[in-house]
């Protein structure tokens, strides 16, 4: 049952799908559609799910399920899962890889390989201000307080010189 995502609780469960490019005008209409169409059918073993999603910066798809109204189960985490490679399949763009790291350089949002981040932070290129996108958040609350925040007080902070 698709919820407009203003309107979940603080404590609604995320999962944070980032892109390895920005998506287009179109694809997020497509995407918006078809993401709107999976949660009015979203279920945990029959029973509706009270879910949404939001696109942040053109790049991050959010979904998102209000557990105070049904919890998740495996198997709903999974059909989301399937949602989220159809669309990696049909717009050729890569949502899951968990090795890229999304961070800003002024209002730009770069992404790379942790590889290249870790280098990044041994030139001094990412430092302990440089704003990162803690992708591992897992509440609402969580994405719009501790998401984007400071290397230093991330899971990036291990790679920091």
């Amino acid at each position: 049952m698709f919820t407009e995502y203003t309107n979940l609780p603080d404590n609604s469960r995320v999962w944070i799908y980032q892109a390895d490019r920005a998506f287009t005008a179109n694809e997020i209409e497509k995407i918006t559609e078809k993401a709107i169409d999976f949660i009015n059918q979203w279920t945990r073993h029959g029973d509706d799910l009270k879910g949404s999603f939001t696109i942040k910066y053109n790049q991050f798809l959010v979904l998102a399920v209000d557990e105070s109204f049904n919890n998740v189960s495996g198997c709903s985490i999974d059909s989301s899962v399937r949602f989220v490679q159809a669309l990696e399949k049909e717009l050729k763009v890569d949502l899951m890889d968990k090795m890229n790291v999304t961070f800003k350089d002024n209002e730009n949002i770069n992404l790379v390989k942790l590889s290249d981040f870790q280098r990044f932070a041994k030139e001094q290129k990412v430092t302990s201000q440089t704003i990162v996108f803690n992708n591992m958040v897992q509440t609402k609350k969580e994405l719009e307080n501790n998401w984007e925040i400071p290397a230093k007080e991330s899971w990036h902070k291990r790679f920091l010189v």
